[in-house]
């Protein structure tokens, strides 16, 4: 199994291009399954994700090709509208499949994503929403069951805000017959820039980046274009380890959805210079520790809370971080302490104070953000530090240790056991 290794406490410099958000074209790769014909996504991060969901497309029936960071879908011969679990159980995002297979076909039939009980988590927010459109639901021997001879617009109220589910209940409701409101929807830019395509398709949308979104269903789609918008928590990461070890500048990024990130890292004491399309951050000197809650958009992501504790481990003080979107997403923490950090956690709030320094160790990925928080510990420890279990990071992030390394660190990938 591959180790990232690193040597620390090297100084970064330079340049380094963002990728494409991971996080808005998976649901854009599922939305093309609505319409018959081609349809190209430029700008597309060569992923472990979108590897696993272009597997699942094509075991929808669509046929797809990849090459140069452009995907070009062809949905005309979809024919099985099937989610096994295999593909569902390593990346959840396969369950974006249920509202256009649902709008496609009247018909589909979706594993339950791992680790999900039936009522009380997040899923429950797609199911109550497509049975407002009309759907009937069942559940299966582990897979959702959702059928309807037609789909008819309703008012849908979230409790919460949820990206997922919001962006599962836009696609089923572009073919529904009448009008579907949206109240409390997630407006992130990834939802933003699934709206703006399914808008290209042909459908009829409204209240695009509010918490209203009015859906008119029209009787069909047709394929489209679409280029991915960076990827603001890829960006968020690099960020951060400029902000401890080099003047470095992020190019092809939309500053806009980095705002709190922003807010943040000035209030920690770094300069930071912003272009159209690109961020350079200089280091704090000293690093001041500050506290951080996260929030839905425009709030800071609970996908960069991770990054912000590794980058508090060195502040000056102490500071307090609490996790409001996720309330047990600290699976970084012992790994962190391993360097040397001082963190302690307490329902869903960290408590860092910070150290003079962290000291290389060998740590252990458990999920994408995680392993991002542990490769910029890394990068500021003295000494080598290995981080096993890095097919998390290949979900989330492009050559990250590519794109450090050109910016002057020592860090490379090993094929040596855990």
């Amino acid at each position: 199994m591959d180790k990232i290794i690193i040597e620390g406490d090297k100084e970064l410099s330079g340049e380094v291009n963002i990728s494409g958000a991971k996080n808005a074209v998976l649901p854009i790769m599922t939305a093309a399954l609505i319409a018959d014909g081609k349809s190209t996504i430029s700008n597309v991060p060569n992923l472990r994700d979108t590897r696993t969901m272009i597997q699942l497309l094509e075991i929808i029936g669509a046929k797809c090709s990849f090459n140069d960071n452009v995907l070009i879908v062809d949905s005309s011969s979809v024919n099985n509208p099937e989610a096994p679990y295999d593909l569902v159980k390593t990346m959840r995002a396969s369950f974006y499949v249920l509202g256009p297979l649902l709008a496609r076909f009247g018909y589909v039939k979706v594993s339950l994503p791992g680790g999900c009980a039936w009522g009380p988590r997040p899923v429950d927010y797609h199911l109550k929403g497509l049975e407002k459109l009309g759907a009937k639901i069942s559940l299966k021997s582990g897979y959702i069951l959702a059928e309807a001879d037609y789909l008819k617009g309703a008012k849908i109220n979230f409790e919460y805000p949820s990206v997922g589910a919001t962006g599962n209940i836009v696609m089923a409701a572009v073919l529904a017959r009448g009008t579907t409101i949206i109240n409390n929807a997630a407006k992130e830019p990834e939802i933003v820039q699934l709206c703006e395509f399914l808008v290209k398709m042909g459908a009829s949308i409204n209240g695009i980046g509010s918490t209203k979104i009015i859906i008119e269903g029209v009787k069909s789609l047709a394929s489209a274009d679409i280029e991915i918008i960076p990827d603001r928590i890829e960006a968020g990461t690099f960020l951060m380890a400029g902000a401890l070890l080099g003047n470095i500048k992020l190019k092809k990024v939309n500053p806009i959805h980095l705002d709190s990130v922003i807010l943040k890292l000035q209030e920690a004491g770094c300069k930071i210079d912003i272009e159209q399309n690109s961020i350079s951050i200089f280091p704090a000197d000293p690093l001041i520790s500050i506290d951080m809650t996260t929030d839905v958009y425009p709030g800071f992501a609970t996908d960069l809370q991770a990054q912000l504790v590794a980058l508090m481990t060195l502040g000056n003080k102490s500071s307090i971080i609490t996790d409001t979107v996720y309330h047990d997403r600290f699976s970084h923490v012992p790994e962190l302490n391993r360097f040397g950090a001082n963190i302690k956690v307490q329902k869903n709030t960290v408590f860092v104070r910070g150290c003079n320094e962290l000291r290389g160790a060998p740590v252990m990925s458990t999920d994408i953000r995680a392993s991002a928080s542990l490769i910029i510990a890394a990068l500021a420890a003295k000494g080598e530090s290995a981080i096993s279990r890095v097919y998390h990071i290949d979900r989330g992030y492009e050559k990250i240790e590519e794109k450090f390394r050109y910016l002057g660190a020592e860090i490379h990938r090993t094929n040596s056991e855990t």
